[in-house]
């Protein structure tokens, strides 16, 4: 069997422990490429550079820095760096959990859901480093277990390929022992204490600063964050179409005065993913 063709990239920055632990296991069967953000750039979603041009830096054989986004890292690996479409994209391993409502913000959900949405198998990665950093320091730093149950999740989804435009997002717990083993899970709700703190500068001149302390647990069956409060790697489907199918026919029954209606076909399942059309070519 032909060693298949992996692209790695994160949102912690090229250098970050945890894209280097990615990179010493899948080395080792794959055909590999690395392309990440040159820095840490956490929690900027599926932001893509529109209006800022983007520099490029080969670091080693196949693999590049890129000074914008971890969003921008997998566009142009995908359309300009990589000769031939990857098998699978992996993003992190995230230095903290991506878990609940975090995915709408996560740098690592979003690189991942740039390879989905090319329909492409993709994974992120997150191992649930406490963010207070007391806490952190204190912590064994244990991203071999996530490197470890990447490579094996990694090999059964080349195996047993995903459906297009779906990303499986991962987190593993961080405990002075390994995990329990592995949990499907659904979103769960991640409760950051919403706040903002107005602080004053040197100058008298005030600041502020977004979010509050992790909650932990929620109340929701079978969450990802309740998986993680209690020792299990959680994997969760996650797919590009964020329709709530379950509210299609409350919106067919809304009274809206004079306005015409329309039927429609939306069925009740996600919508299909087209085959990226450089990709489709290669095929």
């Amino acid at each position: 069997m032909s060693r298949p063709i992996i692209l790695l990239s994160n949102d912690d920055g090229i250098h970050a422990k945890g894209i280097q632990a990615l990179r010493d296991v899948f080395r080792e069967f794959a055909d590999l490429w690395v392309v990440a953000p040159d820095r840490e750039r956490s929690a900027v979603s599926q932001a893509i550079s529109l209006h800022t041009p983007l520099r490029i830096k080969q670091v080693a054989e196949q693999e590049f820095s890129v000074d914008g986004t971890p969003c921008d890292s997998v566009y142009v690996a995908l359309n300009h760096l990589m000769p031939t479409k990857p098998d699978l994209v992996i993003s992190g391993i995230n230095h903290g959990p991506n878990l609940g409502n975090d995915v709408l913000y996560s740098g690592t959900v979003g690189a991942a859901m740039e390879g989905a949405l090319c329909g492409l198998p993709a994974i992120s990665m997150s191992l649930c480093l406490p963010e207070n950093d007391s806490e952190l320091n204190k912590a064994p730093l244990r991203f071999g277990d996530a490197a470890a149950f990447a490579e094996t999740l990694a090999k059964s989804v080349l195996e047993n390929p995903l459906s297009p435009g779906v990303l499986l997002n991962v987190n593993v717990p961080n405990r002075g022992e390994a995990p329990k083993g592995v949990k499907v899970c659904r979103l769960g709700y991640t409760d950051w204490a919403h706040s903002v703190h107005e602080k004053e500068d040197p100058r008298g001149k005030p600041y502020f600063w977004i979010g509050g302390e992790r909650r932990g647990a929620d109340s929701i069956p079978d969450s990802d964050n309740n998986a993680i409060c209690d020792g299990w790697i959680s994997v969760t489907p996650i797919h590009y179409d964020l329709s709530d199918h379950r509210s299609f026919e409350h919106l067919r029954n809304l009274e809206l005065g004079a306005y015409e209606r329309v039927g429609d076909n939306l069925g009740d399942g996600v919508l299909p993913y087209p085959t990226h059309p450089k990709f489709a070519k290669s095929e």
